[in-house]
């Protein structure tokens, strides 16, 4: 039991040390891959295509350019909050705001 837990341990150590050292990608790269993922028409159909587009555009997020990280957090809270089998209303509506927000931030960047 105790060789599991450091094996464990170890695993998770060496990934968060591997993620720290993750390069950021520059502006343009960050827009290519989010170009990439919302130009499937599945990704924003419904309940499973915010969960997919969630889950396509976390590993994004995590080396995103400093330009938009912010605005695909907003995005990925949002869809976190909306599958939710009972969503939070008022938390909704606020990141509502927020996720539109990150919407014309990706249009600032991304659009030229």
């Amino acid at each position: 039991m105790k060789k599991l837990i450091t094996a464990a341990l170890a695993a998770g150590l060496l990934l968060s040390a591997s993620a720290c050292s993750a390069p950021k990608l520059s502006t343009a790269e960050t827009c290519d891959r989010v170009k990439t993922v919302v130009s499937n028409p599945a990704a924003s159909t419904g309940k499973t295509g915010m969960i997919r587009l969630a889950n396509q555009i976390r590993p994004i997020e995590a080396v995103s350019s400093d330009d938009l990280q912010p605005a695909l957090q907003a995005i990925l809270d949002y869809a976190d909050e909306s599958v939710k089998e009972n969503p939070d209303a008022e938390k909704l509506n606020g990141l509502k705001t927020e996720y539109e927000k990150a919407g014309s931030t990706y249009s600032k960047f991304c659009s030229q």
